[in-house]
């Protein structure tokens, strides 16, 4: 069972889409995939059609109690989230082994699923330390604007901390950019600087800015289900390609 984090300090990367659209897109290759929100905003709870959910990882969090799963379809699952996470920083301050929550609950679905995708928070606290803590490699979603690796090096900084002293085999498995306008002169260069910075990291896939992969958001589906033949769909097949090729 592999465990990947899709972590990125800054908000609007395309974070969320993109775990949504590469678990539905290993779900569509067969491979059994359980998603975990844990980002209290619950864009990826919500972008699959689950809203005002009664039970979240919050419970689970909190009161330690077995990984709320939801099915999404048959290769396809999902723990929610939900707005009670926006506490749970807070209250995990005074618990004992508060890094390591996120890694214990995952022991029950242990050797159910090939793999498990952590949409972290666009913030550097406690519950992203969780999914560093739990996962074996993380996947970081980087837009193609200018400053889009501002304070990547806090990024990289927390990701060898979290190896140092809780998970020593963590690595980052690659970094991907998404929002492309192939149009622009500018990408390119932006290309070209991530390369510079992230070397080999650096997935060949990227992500075309394409409007269906909001409208499939705000249907509650994938992009697959929603609009196959675009551009989203073919860009997000490519990197899942890609992902099983190199992680």
């Amino acid at each position: 069972m592999k465990i990947i984090a899709v972590i990125n300090h800054k908000g609007g990367t395309g974070k969320t889409t993109s775990t949504l659209n590469i678990g539905a897109g290993l779900a569509l290759k067969k491979k059994k995939t359980l998603l975990i929100d844990i980002d209290p905003q619950s864009n990826l709870t919500e972008g699959l059609g689950l809203r005002d959910v009664k039970v979240s990882i919050y419970d689970s969090i909190k009161s330690d109690i077995p990984l709320p799963v939801e099915t999404i379809s048959e290769y396809l699952d999902i723990v929610p989230s939900s707005l009670d996470l926006l506490g749970a920083e807070i209250e995990l301050v005074s618990r004992l082994g508060r890094e390591t929550i996120l890694k214990r609950l995952l022991k029950a679905v242990a050797g159910q699923y090939d793999y498990v995708l952590i949409d972290c928070a666009p913030a550097l606290g406690m519950l992203t330390v969780n999914a560093l803590v739990a996962a074996d490699t993380v996947m970081i979603p980087l837009e193609a604007e200018y400053f889009a690796y501002r304070g990547i090096d806090r990024l990289v900084s927390i990701i060898s901390d979290v190896r140092t002293h809780y998970n020593e085999n963590l690595t980052i498995g690659g970094v991907f950019i998404t929002k492309i306008n192939p149009r622009r002169v500018i990408t390119e260069q932006i290309t070209g600087s991530i390369k510079k910075y992230f070397s080999d990291k650096l997935f060949d896939t990227s992500i075309r800015i394409n409007v269906a992969l909001v409208e499939a958001q705000l249907k509650g589906i994938d992009v697959f289900d929603y609009a196959p033949v675009s551009n989203g769909a073919v860009d997000y097949a490519n990197l899942v390609d890609e992902i099983l090729v190199k992680i």
